[in-house]
């Protein structure tokens, strides 16, 4: 049976992240007979969500016991995901390295990079992604960043999110969660500065988000539902942050339930609107066909963004009335921008699986080496 490792920001703490993980695995063990190992931030919490074969505590270990663990395998997989940026390069691709040295095939997934001002971290990215075996990236603007670094021969593809199957909810949910589905409900998703969202101020972005969350109450006659796709860290604390500031905050619900990725996928189903920042709670939303206003603070939203041919300045630039006019707008044309989803998302999802095809050429590459006889017809 093939050996496939997977690494990436997985461990429970951002349903983003878990969403890319459990299409990643569906995809592969849906093609060839396989077993999976993750390289994991919190082994126990994979091996419970995502049922795999093993599940390795990367962060907690040392190289020299890693090591074992990644030259057994056929194929390993880095991704998807944002992970090459400057504080956390470096982390991603200890494992890669240790692949590379043991002649073991590298897919670099469909990662998002960026920010990359580090010189150090350039020449890293540069160095181990030259050697990788397929580099695929989830949106233009990740290549022509890693084309300047130095890499060559990049694919873009798209977020493996986007193969994710709904799955359903748990009973009664929204109504434990105080929300009423015959209203009219607007999703909403925050996220917290940091090195990955430098260029975040959270002091903005909370008077920004509740004074047009105020706006949707009052013209829309909308409840607000806040998604937090990080529930552990501090999505649900700057959820609150901007209730906080809002003049019907007595509107306003942040989500209290503990949900399976495919479980926000089917919660955000029920939204008629939405307006976020995080990339997945935004393919959530396109997924479902629901029409969203986004708001870009890093490149991959913005590259997302231009997937759908969907015109935003970045979040640092917004203020709060242009933000209330893209509201306006985009709900005023919500048919428009759903006709928008219908056509786009399905160009995606085939982007999408691409990514798992090339996998699959690298372990068939990989299963002929070790047996030249395999796949030979007869007479051949």
């Amino acid at each position: 049976m093939l050996k496939i490792g997977i690494s990436g920001s997985y461990g429970g703490l951002n349903l983003g992240d878990e969403a890319i993980l459990q299409s990643i695995v569906t995809q592969l063990r849906a093609a060839a007979p396989c077993e999976i190992t993750v390289f994991s931030r919190d082994a126990k919490d994979t091996a419970a969500r995502h049922k795999v074969e093993r599940s390795i505590p990367v962060r907690d270990l040392s190289r020299d016991e890693v090591l074992p663990e990644v030259a057994d395998l056929d194929l390993f997989i880095l991704g998807g995901g944002g992970i090459l940026y400057d504080e956390a390069a470096a982390v991603y691709l200890r494992e890669v390295a240790m692949a590379q040295e043991h002649h073991v095939p590298v897919l670099v997934y469909a990662v998002s990079a960026g920010p990359l001002h580090d010189a150090a971290a350039r020449t890293l990215v540069r160095d181990t992604l030259s050697r990788a075996d397929a580099v695929t990236v989830r949106e233009r603007r990740a290549r022509q960043l890693l084309e300047e670094v130095g890499v060559r021969d990049i694919e873009v593809t798209a977020d493996p999110a986007f193969l994710l199957e709904p799955e359903p909810l748990p009973a009664d949910a929204l109504h434990r969660e105080g929300l009423n589905e015959h209203r009219r409900l607007i999703g909403l998703s925050v996220r917290e500065p940091g090195s990955a969202a430098p260029d975040i101020d959270e002091n903005h972005y909370h008077a920004l988000l509740a004074n047009a969350a105020d706006y949707m109450v009052d013209r829309l006659e909308a409840d607000l539902v806040f998604v937090p796709m990080e529930p552990r860290r501090k999505d649900t604390q700057h959820s609150h942050a901007v209730v906080s500031k809002m003049a019907n905050a007595h509107r306003a619900t942040v989500l209290k339930g503990e949900y399976t990725s495919g479980q926000l996928l089917s919660l955000i189903g029920h939204f008629d609107f939405a307006v976020g920042m995080r990339l997945h709670f935004l393919i959530f939303a396109a997924l479902n066909r629901v029409p969203f206003v986004a708001l870009p603070y890093s490149s991959k939203v913005a590259g997302f963004l231009e997937d759908l041919d969907i015109a935003m300045p970045p979040l640092k630039h917004v203020n709060a009335g242009q933000l209330i006019a893209y509201v306006d707008r985009w709900w005023d044309l919500r048919r428009n921008l759903q006709a928008r989803l219908e056509k786009a998302v399905p160009e995606i999802q085939a982007r999408a699986r691409r990514t798992n095809e090339i996998a699959l050429q690298l372990l068939d590459g990989q299963r002929r080496r070790r047996d030249p006889e395999a796949g030979r017809g007869p007479g051949a």
